[in-house]
């Protein structure tokens, strides 16, 4: 973790600079994987540390206190750094270097795990692999065929808030499954 945290390898990359932003200790037992930080998060230093962290703890039925004990919960994004804007204004993608470089490391001092949380496509791509469905509704959907290991899930940004809406089954079905699950390993 401390490596991780010093990490400087793409910072000329990087448009507030490099600050990784994880958390993790040895006795976790899940595991959040989601894309990177946002400008919130660069500056507090603190993941999911936002209106998208609060839907995703809502999402799990879990207090901020829980959420952020890394004893209990490892939150290692596919890139620990700010990546800056897109011409559109959103996010651009995680750093391409960091989940290659960094995650196989971290996830070998992490033997405790027993559920990985894929949030949004960048993590699904990496982890799932060919096993994925043509599209992230669709990998969602599907969520059973990654259990026990993975839950595939969609980001909880206030962009697919409408997605949600048309999509009932996702409260419904998933969200009882997944705040099960959780609620089991802490």
């Amino acid at each position: 973790m401390a490596d991780a945290r010093a990490c400087r390898y793409c910072e000329p990359e990087l448009p507030l600079g490099a600050n990784p932003v994880l958390r993790a200790q040895e006795s976790a037992r899940l595991l959040i994987i989601g894309q990177a930080p946002g400008t919130k998060v660069h500056n507090t230093g603190v993941p999911w540390n936002d209106a998208s962290g609060e839907r995703l703890r809502f999402w799990l039925q879990v207090d901020s206190d829980t959420f952020y004990d890394s004893s209990r919960i490892a939150i290692v994004p596919m890139g620990f750094c700010y990546p800056g804007r897109d011409t559109r204004g959103g996010d651009k993608p995680p750093r391409p270097e960091c989940a290659p470089m960094w995650h196989p490391r971290l996830l070998a001092a992490l033997p405790n795990l027993e559920l990985t949380l894929l949030v949004g496509s960048y993590a699904q791509k990496h982890y799932l692999a060919k096993t994925r469905r043509r599209t992230l509704w669709e990998t969602v959907a599907n969520y059973r065929d990654y259990l026990p290991d993975y839950v595939p899930l969609p980001h909880p940004s206030w962009r697919n808030t409408a997605w949600l809406k048309k999509n009932p089954w996702f409260e419904r079905d998933l969200l009882p499954d997944l705040r099960a699950r959780v609620h089991a390993l802490l």
